[in-house]
């Protein structure tokens, strides 16, 4: 089955062609008067840079979402967001962004966008399941892609771009679990974690048996965390083990939120779940 990216890319591609088709018939007939030739339009800024870390070169993706009153100089926070190709989910999420952001629900914002190459293997951690390894075959490389982000990506952007230094990270799906397995080994390196529909079941579903005790070890965690999960099969169930686990500990300054978005499925939850996120933890300040 293809996944909701591969879904997009196909709507999009065959929307193209039929406005293509329908300005070329057009032209044909003599009806369309004559314009200057197309040229590329841009959102925003797209950049590569090699990775030492990984050993390959990624390419990133930069919009900035600023309100009316926000000077074209100050400096904005900053959201990772990870299958931030154009051709994944970088165009639709900068979208929800501006519009959210000109409505005033929520904070300007900059959203930085990484680019997949080899994208089940960068957001999974190693799986001793035979299923897991049927899915993706090359897994276990989200450690090393953690480290590009904190030692390569995240300099880079500060040092590129005037900032705030407040950060956040959003993902989905497999995205969406390693936005967990971050906020669980190295909190640190972001403000606020946004994991949207995530794959719990993931190594038998390592990250809720072990959620409670990589969290009970901290004293203190100043972080942010906002869950939404779909009605997909086994979901809803998956989703109440990770609030047991998360309620089962008490971590001072961690504030976290559930939103269980029922009626949406695996393919849909991305936009009304993250529109719900920014809504949820970036509000403008009253």
């Amino acid at each position: 089955m293809a996944s909701r990216r591969q879904m997009l890319g196909l709507a999009a591609g065959a929307f193209a062609a039929g406005v293509a088709g329908v300005a070329g018939s057009a032209r044909a007939a003599g009806q369309v008067p004559a314009a200057s030739p197309a040229a590329p339009l841009a959102i925003g800024e797209t950049f590569t840079l090699h990775s030492t870390v990984l050993g390959e070169t990624r390419r990133i993706n930069v919009y900035s979402a600023r309100a009316w009153d926000v000077k074209p100089d100050a400096p904005l926070p900053v959201l990772f967001m990870l299958d931030g190709g154009v051709a994944e989910d970088f165009v639709h999420t900068a979208g929800l962004l501006q519009v959210s952001v000109a409505n005033l629900t929520m904070r300007s914002f900059m959203l930085v966008g990484m680019e997949n190459t080899v994208r089940r293997r960068d957001m999974t951690a190693p799986t001793d399941s035979a299923e897991d390894k049927k899915i993706a075959p090359v897994v276990g490389g989200s450690a090393a892609f953690r480290r590009f982000i904190r030692e390569e990506l995240m300099p880079l952007v500060k040092s590129r771009y005037n900032t705030t230094g407040e950060t956040a990270l959003i993902g989905e799906s497999l995205a969406g679990m390693f936005v967990l397995e971050t906020l669980l080994h190295a909190p640190e390196m972001f403000d606020t974690f946004i994991a949207i529909d995530p794959t719990l079941w993931w190594n038998d579903r390592h990250i809720l048996k072990t959620a409670s005790g990589l969290l009970g070890a901290r004293q203190r965690l100043d972080k942010t965390l906002f869950v939404a999960t779909s009605g997909e099969k086994g979901q809803p169930e998956l989703a109440r083990q990770l609030e047991g686990a998360l309620s089962g500990v008490k971590v001072e300054g961690l504030r976290w939120q559930m939103a269980p978005m029922l009626d949406e499925t695996h393919m849909t939850i991305g936009h009304p779940g993250a529109m719900r996120a920014f809504r949820a933890v970036f509000k403008p300040a009253a």
